[in-house]
């Protein structure tokens, strides 16, 4: 299992619908990406990481291990804003308001990643996907998406044993012999990865599949009162953003 997948199981939110999680954290990568960079999204993402840490019980390790993956991308995506190609001062040159618009970006993508990262840590896929049925998604497809879901799980861990295996045999000892694994490693992935698709196949025509994996859902309700909570936060927040809005200089 993912370690984000493993911290939205143990959350202190496991048991809240889904449609409370979503108007939250995506109600916060809305506010992020359509209010003025400062201080809307800069009040988004001290919200947000409060939620996480406090409410959610997310540790914030497991947050960091998250959130550096989305950031770095943040980051790069805010580094070119800081020069100009072309122009006067050269081929290459420092763009005029280059940090405030990779500043704005920069809060930006991170209060929106972490908007995501609040419904993620908080909703297991599991109880997220066969309510997009009643939603109005067609079966077939999230019937696909859950058995992608399932598999990926297992090719992680064909993956990782066979790596373990490689390693006690001392298969990452040089440059070359690690080649040689990870050609192995792929080889036998693809190898086992049809055979667990073929198994499943099989499994699912010897139960009398027609067409629908039919699950069991935890059952929960939507609440009303954790929903008007998060509606006046984020109504809460798009106010005192424009009291307090100033230009980012």
């Amino acid at each position: 299992m993912l370690p984000i997948d493993a911290a939205a199981h143990s959350s202190r939110w496991r048991r809240r619908h889904p449609v409370d999680k979503a108007v939250l954290g995506l109600g916060l990568t809305v506010l992020a990406i359509s209010l003025p960079p400062w201080p809307g999204a800069a009040l988004v993402l001290v919200t947000a990481l409060v939620l996480l840490l406090g409410p959610a019980g997310v540790p914030a390790g497991r947050l960091w291990r998250a959130y550096r993956v989305p950031l770095g991308f943040c980051v790069t995506g805010a580094l070119p804003l800081l020069v100009r190609v072309g122009g006067p001062g050269g081929f290459l040159s420092p763009a005029p308001d280059g940090p405030l618009r990779a500043g704005e970006l920069l809060l930006r993508t991170s209060a929106a990643s972490l908007g995501v990262l609040l419904f993620a840590f908080t909703t297991p896929m599991s109880d997220l996907l066969p309510r997009l049925v009643r939603a109005g998604v067609p079966a077939p497809l999230v019937d696909v998406a859950l058995v992608t879901y399932r598999m990926s799980f297992l090719l992680l861990d064909s993956v990782r044993r066979v790596h373990r295996a490689q390693a006690a045999r001392l298969g990452h000892t040089t440059r070359a012999a690690t080649w040689r694994s990870l050609g192995g490693l792929g080889a036998t992935a693809f190898v086992r990865s049809f055979d667990r698709a073929a198994r499943l196949q099989t499994g699912l025509a010897g139960r009398g599949y027609d067409g629908a994996l039919r699950v069991l859902v935890p059952q929960a309700r939507v609440s009303a009162r954790f929903t008007a909570a998060s509606v006046t936060l984020l109504a809460a927040l798009a106010a005192l953003t424009f009291v307090l809005e100033r230009p980012l200089s």
